[in-house]
């Protein structure tokens, strides 16, 4: 659906999570967002309809330790709608990213190679959903819409049929709906 990765894609990806979550009667919008804007569009994108958002953060500590990116104006504005903000460690990175720093790999960082082969906006979207599923914010065993991008704001939409990361494997990506040509 996209030439190119990147944030000029968002306000057309939004749409058309909303629009796949409404042709397929799915009630819940999962969102990626690192500083709040892409989470305050989705939450534009979704007003006025029955859809439930779920924006996932980077982890407190992600860029350095101790540091949260997400605006907490933005987290107040999602709550205040009803919606739901997580903040937690990312499935794909956590511990993961400590064993590889000091061997070199880990099974983590293999299961992220192997989605980034579909773009960035792809590994994104699966964490995401997962993440969601496991905090309990989203039905699961079920279908739901995964928003996420490459670097800022969202270019790639996907239905992912959920399940907590102990069954990781047994997760479907059902459709893709948009994602970067190149990526």
């Amino acid at each position: 659906m996209f030439e190119k990765a990147g944030a000029h894609n968002t306000e057309k990806a939004l749409e058309a999570a909303v629009g796949a979550a409404k042709e397929y009667g799915i009630s819940h919008i999962v969102v990626a967002s690192t500083g709040g804007g892409t989470a305050r569009k989705a939450l534009e994108a979704v007003s006025g309809t029955d859809i439930k958002l779920v924006v996932v953060t980077h982890s407190t500590g992600f860029s350095k330790p101790g540091h949260q990116e997400f605006d907490t104006g933005a987290r107040d504005e999602i709550e205040n709608a009803g919606h739901d903000v997580l903040t937690g460690t990312h499935l794909l990175r956590g511990l993961g990213k400590a064993i590889k720093m000091k061997m070199g790999w880990s099974e983590e960082e293999l299961v992220a190679n192997t989605l980034r082969i579909f773009g960035q906006g792809m590994k994104v979207a699966v964490e995401i959903a997962t993440m969601a599923a496991d905090a309990g914010l989203v039905p699961c065993p079920a279908d739901v819409v995964s928003v996420g991008g490459t670097a800022r704001g969202a270019d790639t939409v996907i239905v992912i049929h959920t399940m907590p990361a102990a069954n990781f494997f047994d997760l479907k990506v059902r459709r893709i709906i948009a994602k970067p040509v190149g990526a």
